[in-house]
């Protein structure tokens, strides 16, 4: 419906769930490495989910739709330190 009226939209999927981006024909999907339920990234991991909004928003703007499809090229990350959101 958004979509119809004018109004472009992105999805970010995990790389488990691709597969239903692909059927649901999805105008603009980002898939990223990671697990279920830290779609963009860990907690505290401030840096990882900027960087998954961002390559998100970068889709927005690049793809005309029509099922682009792209892989964030980092792997999910294991946050080390919930007060500084610092990783592996």
């Amino acid at each position: 419906m958004l979509e119809e009226r004018g109004i472009p939209t992105v999805v970010i999927f995990i790389q488990a769930w691709k597969h239903r981006a692909e059927e649901l024909k999805v105008p603009r999907t980002l898939v990223t490495q990671h697990p279920m339920g830290r779609t963009v990234g860990g907690p505290f991991d401030v840096e990882r989910q900027s960087a998954v909004v961002r390559a998100a928003l970068e889709l927005l703007e690049s793809a005309s739709g029509n099922g682009a499809l792209e892989v964030f090229p980092e792997p999910y990350r294991i946050p080390t330190s919930r007060a500084t959101g610092a990783v592996k």
